[in-house]
C-alpha cells in the first residue's frame, strides 16, 4: 500500500492492485492547494465542507459517510463506527464517523475530526490497529496530549498525525505538530514524502511517520 498526504485530513491510500481509497476531501477554505482527484472509493468523516468536499473527485467513485459495515471493493472491508465531533456529545459540532478500514492484511483507522476521547465500545470495534490517523491540532479535535492517550490505549503500530496548524493555515486556533511530536519522544520527526507500507514489513515502519503535504 502506498500512503500520500495531501494535507489537513485527506490520504489516498492506493492498493498494490491499483484500487484508491480517499480519506475525508477537503474543499476550498483550508489552504491546501485544491486539485481534481481520481479514486474509487472515499470515505467522509462528517459534513463539513473540509472534510466532505466530494465534487474534486472525479469517476463516480463508491461514497462510504453512514454508520455501517461497507465493502467498496475485493478485500477490502470498511467499518464506519459513529463517535463525536467535540467533548460534549456531540451538541457543539456534532457527530462524525471513525473509519476502520481492513485490507492487504491491514488494518487502519482514521478518526476524521474526534472531539474526544475514545470510549471502551469504540476501542474494542476498533481492535488491533495497525495504522492510526489521528487528528492532533485541538480546538476542533482532540488536542496533543488526548491524541496521545489514545495512541496509548490502541498500542498502533504506525500513528501519522493529521488535522494541525500548517503553513497553509497559519491564523487558524489550533496547534501545530510540535507539542504532540514532543509527546511522543520525537520531537525531530523528519517529514516524509509517502509512506510505503505491507504487512510483510509492518514491524520494519517507523513507529511515527509525518507525512509531507508538498
Amino acid at each position: 500500500m502506498l500512503i500520500t498526504y495531501h494535507g489537513h485530513s485527506e490520504f489516498c491510500l492506493k492498493r498494490g492492485d491499483g484500487y484508491r481509497l480517499l480519506t475525508d476531501p477537503y474543499d476550498g477554505h483550508v489552504g491546501y492547494p485544491l486539485r481534481e482527484t481520481a479514486c474509487d472509493a472515499v470515505t467522509v468523516s462528517h459534513g463539513h465542507g473540509d472534510h466532505n468536499y466530494i465534487k474534486k473527485i472525479t469517476g463516480a467513485p463508491a461514497i462510504i459517510d453512514s454508520e455501517g459495515i461497507w465493502c467498496p471493493a475485493p478485500d477490502m472491508k470498511i467499518t464506519a463506527i459513529p463517535s463525536v465531533h467535540d467533548d460534549a456529545g456531540g451538541a457543539k459540532r456534532g457527530k462524525n464517523l471513525i473509519m476502520k478500514i481492513e485490507t492487504e492484511g491491514l488494518t487502519l483507522a482514521h478518526l476524521g475530526d474526534q472531539g474526544a476521547s475514545l470510549t471502551n465500545e469504540q476501542i474494542a470495534a476498533l481492535g488491533q490497529t495497525d495504522i492510526l490517523f489521528i487528528p492532533i491540532g485541538g480546538y476542533y479535535t482532540i488536542d496533543a496530549k488526548t491524541a496521545c492517550a489514545i495512541v496509548q490505549a490502541l498500542s498502533p503500530r504506525v500513528v501519522i498525525p493529521m488535522h494541525y496548524k500548517t503553513s497553509v493555515n497559519p491564523d487558524w486556533p489550533i496547534a501545530d505538530e510540535k507539542e504532540f511530536l514532543a509527546l511522543m519522544h520525537e520531537p525531530q520527526a523528519e517529514k516524509m514524502p509517502l509512506l510505503r507500507i505491507t504487512k510483510e514489513d509492518l514491524s520494519e515502519q517507523p513507529h511515527l511517520a509525518v507525512l509531507s503535504w508538498e
